[in-house]
């Protein structure tokens, strides 16, 4: 008895510390694409090339990150994650030190946007593939806390970046950073490594209330199944609606005459942003804790409906300086949480085996709100002259995928797994 409590002791310090390290991982990489907007402004002077072009750096940094995700997600169960995650940890670095010496548009194109996009992708897939194995009963807590490195992990180089910028300009700063954030994710990357099958490495969870099947489907399976196809759609549905509002937040927010106001003595609209990031990143284990023990789909429902309720007031409350700033925060809690719902329920529903492949499938629906977001949101703004359409497609959007998550996902789930349990 003394052998095996030991065993599950050790078990339960192990799998902490997988999530440790994934989330330093996650951290190491979140910097090209959360600190792209201070580089900007040097870049383009550096480059003598206007923002537009310029910008087309950020959405090939994107596009590679996600749309290659089922790629890379197959290359890391084949490969293994300590390997492919140590190669994305060293690319994401080496695309800023590279970035350093760039004196072309093009070059800067091939370096930050496809070498960052790639070594990005592969370490973030890479993670949340993992942890959900590593967390078969807390799946949801487990792939939002890594997410919220993710997210949050910008925060802690933010302010040296900025600083390091106007003391040690761009190319320096470029490849100083890069070193460090290539060093660190590859250190934490050396401790990753799968959980045995036949194991207690994942024994000491307590016994889950979640429906998990116990067939393992390989991608080309899952890809045939039209409830894979209703998750992807539900998560594309969500992220294009979330982006629609989030990415026009400084635009409309100027429309709304809340750029000229101060709220609690501090700018409305960096305050706003900064209390944004901070529930980005909350939201994504606090849900995630919330889906493991009261169900995925129910918690879809909440955080789905949370968002659209919060959008609404936040249209009719626009002239308020200081509802402006705490709704922004609502929509921002609303939204994050679909990095942590959408891979804990694929996995529970399609298996363990080839989680981090099946989860590059269903990545690639946040390449597409990415990819429809802001774009469909400035159209329509263009069109209407105003911002009412543009939050009421994305105030229904959020009730429909609230209402899909409850009265169509969960019953057809259900009914899936129990029929696929052998």
């Amino acid at each position: 008895m003394t052998t095996m409590n030991l065993s599950v002791s050790t078990s339960v310090r192990t799998k902490w510390i997988q999530l440790f390290l994934g989330l330093v991982c996650m951290a190491a990489i979140s910097s090209p694409q959360y600190v792209w907007t201070l580089l900007t402004k040097p870049m383009a002077a550096k480059l003598g090339v206007a923002l537009p072009e310029l910008q087309v750096t950020f959405s090939l940094l994107i596009i590679l990150q996600t749309f290659f995700s089922p790629f890379q997600g197959r290359l890391i169960d084949y490969f293994g994650p300590r390997l492919l995650i140590s190669i994305g940890t060293l690319l994401s670095g080496m695309s800023w030190i590279l970035t350093s010496q760039v004196d072309s548009l093009s070059m800067l194109y091939l370096v930050y946007g496809c070498v960052g996009g790639l070594g990005t992708g592969i370490v973030y897939v890479g993670v949340v593939g993992l942890m959900v194995r590593w967390f078969p009963h807390s799946r949801g807590f487990a792939a939002g806390m890594v997410a919220a490195g993710y997210g949050m992990g910008a925060i802690v180089t933010t302010f040296p970046i900025s600083i390091s910028l106007k003391e040690n300009g761009l190319e320096q700063t470029l490849w100083m950073f890069g070193i460090l954030f290539a060093v660190v994710g590859f250190i934490a990357s050396q401790g990753l490594k799968m959980p045995s099958e036949n194991s207690n490495d994942v024994a000491a969870d307590n016994s889950s209330r979640i429906l998990q099947g116990k067939r393992h489907y390989r991608p080309t399976e899952m890809l045939k199944h039209p409830l894979f196809w209703l998750m992807f759609l539900m998560m594309a549905v969500m992220s294009t609606s979330g982006l629609m509002v989030v990415s026009q937040m400084a635009t409309f927010a100027a429309d709304f005459g809340i750029t000229q106001v101060t709220v609690l003595g501090m700018a409305a609209l960096p305050l706003a942003m900064t209390i944004d990031r901070f529930t980005n990143g909350l939201t994504r284990p606090l849900f995630g804790f919330v889906s493991d023990r009261f169900g995925r789909e129910n918690t879809m429902f909440i955080a789905f409906a949370l968002e659209g309720c919060a959008m609404t007031l936040w249209l009719v409350c626009k002239d308020n300086a200081l509802l402006f700033v705490l709704l922004s925060g609502v929509v921002f809690f609303g939204w994050g949480e679909i990095f942590s719902l959408f891979p804990s329920t694929l996995t529970d529903t399609f298996g363990t085996r080839y989680a981090t492949a099946n989860y590059g499938w269903l990545y690639t629906a946040q390449g597409v709100g990415s990819f429809l977001g802001g774009p469909l949101a400035a159209m329509v703004y263009q069109h209407t002259g105003g911002w009412n359409l543009v939050f009421s497609m994305a105030i229904g959007a959020d009730f429909l995928t609230a209402a899909l998550a409850l009265w169509v996902l969960k019953p057809w789930r259900k009914r899936f797994i129990e029929a696929n349990q052998h």
